[in-house]
């Protein structure tokens, strides 16, 4: 059966995004979608999906949530704190949400990006080919209290409650990048200079990217003023006229004449854009054969998650379902116990 969420708050920035939209970039229309794809796919994966569907996205702070029927959500991302009518739920796992119950989703805790999801995805009305919100362009809009959004059935209902380890994206360290079209015009000097400087995620920074803060001297590059423009994607290391760089988000501009030192390869950027202000981030190049090695093809990589998530242990005392469970199998009448 379908349902509606309801929002009864929400942060700031929290928005409906998917994995965005192909083949818009003849339009001026950058990809879009989620900053962190991978948490989609982790989502996707914790919900027993055959692919990534849209997700509410949550930017630092989240929200008060509600659905008119029971649904099973994945909680993935940045860990953030959540509890469901005032009982604590584990990040990184997939749950029961009640008909009628308040899901409430505070700061977070790591990281910059967390993502609620249901089992039936989000349903509105897609435009150019994906239900993502694009800020920068004004395709949707920014979440707030009293919106209502259509849910889709949620497939498997009595499916089991899972949980999915991962490795700690949300702590920064060192990032692979590969030799870009403006790589050459950074002298030898200044691209060792560039791996050996110790960056900071800055606190300026949004889905279209983040600002890298940095102590010394800028990057210029030699005859940057005769750059050509032309087309750029998320993950390219944009430099300023004054030599700041910028790694572009999913909402970053489609061409552009600054020069870019390098471009981030698609495995490492969650690592990048889910790094908090001030986190330490440093680079590194690597060859377009490591690049390509690095690289997971997103439906296998749901595949692979989709094994490794486990049911999820549940503390009794929290589960309000408990009557419902078989607790002793194996029970009879007693008469084979009987003699003869």
């Amino acid at each position: 059966m379908s349902g509606q969420l309801t929002i009864h708050s929400a942060g700031p920035m929290v928005t409906v995004q998917d994995m965005g939209r192909s083949g818009t970039l003849s339009l001026g229309l950058s990809r879009g979608g989620a900053a962190d794809r991978l948490a989609l796919i982790e989502a996707a994966a914790l919900l027993g999906l055959s692919a990534p569907v849209a997700v509410i996205e949550m930017a630092g702070m989240g929200g008060v949530f509600s659905t008119d029927t029971p649904t099973r959500i994945a909680l993935t991302g940045a860990p953030m704190r959540v509890t469901l009518d005032g009982v604590p739920l584990d990040w990184q796992g997939s749950h029961l949400l009640p008909a009628g119950a308040r899901l409430e989703i505070g700061p977070v805790t790591r990281g910059a990006y967390g993502y609620l999801a249901f089992a039936g995805g989000i349903e509105t009305h897609p435009v150019l080919g994906s239900r993502a919100t694009h800020v920068n362009t004004g395709l949707g809009h920014r979440l707030a209290a009293g919106d209502t959004l259509p849910l889709g059935p949620d497939p498997a209902p009595d499916a089991p409650a899972l949980a999915l380890p991962v490795e700690d994206r949300f702590s920064g360290s060192e990032i692979r990048i590969t030799e870009g079209p403006q790589t050459r015009l950074y002298s030898a000097s200044k691209r060792e200079r560039f791996i050996e400087t110790a960056f900071r995620r800055s606190t300026h920074g949004n889905r279209q990217g983040v600002r890298l803060d940095f102590d010394g001297e800028p990057f210029t590059a030699e005859g940057q003023l005769g750059i050509v423009s032309d087309v750029i994607i998320p993950g390219d290391i944009q430099m300023t006229g004054d030599g700041i760089p910028f790694v572009l988000g999913p909402e970053c501009q489609t061409i552009g004449g600054y020069p870019r030192i390098g471009a981030v390869i698609p495995a490492d950027l969650p690592r990048v854009l889910q790094a908090a202000p001030q986190t330490p981030l440093s680079f590194r190049f690597v060859t377009l054969e490591e690049a390509d090695a690095a690289f997971a093809a997103e439906t296998a990589l749901l595949n692979r998650l989709r094994t490794a998530a486990q049911p999820r242990i549940r503390d009794p005392r929290d589960m309000a379902d408990l009557l419902g469970y078989q607790l002793i199998s194996g029970a009879t009448a007693g008469e084979e116990l009987k003699g003869d």
